[in-house]
């Protein structure tokens, strides 16, 4: 039903109604949220993999090495080549983060996720 200022209304007898809706949503909500907690209280097999400790074996020990080694030389020629600043410091966090990454690929063996 329209009121006058083109809002819409509810007739008295269908707010009993309305009330058991929000009521029935109200729950729903509920129970969503809940299934969302125990998502994330259960997480896949993948994913515990990918945030599990992996002690590295002697040849991955090695592969370590040879890749910090080598991003070391890059970042020793960027910050020998490159003026102070922002941009030289980013570079050498990327380098970073690349040796992390491909730690990881190195310590999972390459862990599929999604």
């Amino acid at each position: 039903m329209q009121g006058p200022e083109g809002t819409v209304g509810v007739p008295l007898e269908n707010q009993g109604d309305l009330e058991m809706t929000l009521d029935e949503m109200k729950q729903k909500m509920i129970e969503n949220s809940a299934k969302q907690v125990q998502a994330y209280l259960n997480p896949s097999p993948v994913l515990v993999h990918l945030f599990t400790y992996h002690a590295p074996t002697p040849e991955q020990t090695e592969s370590y090495q040879r890749i910090r080694a080598a991003a070391l030389a890059l970042a020793n020629v960027i910050d020998r080549e490159c003026p102070a600043g922002a941009d030289r410091t980013a570079a050498v966090r990327k380098i970073r983060e690349a040796v992390m990454t491909a730690n990881a690929s190195i310590a999972t063996h390459n862990a599929p996720y999604r």
